[in-house]
């Protein structure tokens, strides 16, 4: 929800219902749940598809800062297309500055990895370590950090400011 505070007149009466409405109401909209939202999953070459496993997202937005969180399970018919993944966001990034917040595997094993929005883009794009001194990130993908197969999981975290 966007905050816009009240322009007050000189000489206006307050009234309860406004101060409801000024005070109480924005409270609300900062406490309020997280809302949901069915994040879009894209390959670089070809498209994977979630097949019987699930893919959801939520957001807290306020002001201009969008808390993130989005959960891909995979199922025994998902397919994993070709190429790097990306996840769409709620909300266009602002054009200013790249933002990272954090992605996490659960797989065969647990692996850290960072998820990134670029200025501007309506998506983010998850890395992980490779092998190698010092490990060097590399997109996420069909086979990337691991092989996908039912049951994997891929975890993002990311606050990111939003363009509008």
């Amino acid at each position: 929800m966007t905050f816009t505070p009240r322009n007050w007149a000189a000489g206006e009466t307050v009234s309860a219902a406004l101060m409801n409405q000024e005070i109480r109401d924005q409270w609300n909209s900062v406490l309020d749940p997280w809302t949901a939202y069915t994040p879009t999953w894209s390959g670089a070459t070809t498209n994977p598809v979630i097949g019987n496993g699930t893919l959801t997202g939520r957001y807290m937005k306020i002001g201009r800062s969008c808390h993130l969180r989005i959960e891909m399970l995979a199922g025994s018919t998902t397919t994993y297309g070709s190429g790097g993944w990306s996840l769409s966001l709620p909300f266009a990034a602002a054009a200013t500055g790249a933002q990272i917040g954090i992605a996490h595997t659960h797989q065969s094993q647990r692996i850290q990895g960072a998820f990134t929005i670029a200025p501007g883009a309506s998506v983010g794009l998850a890395f992980f370590p490779t092998t190698g001194a010092p490990a060097l990130l590399s997109w996420v993908a069909s086979t990337v950090p691991v092989t996908w197969a039912s049951g994997g999981r891929l975890s993002i975290y990311a606050e990111y400011e939003t363009a509008t």
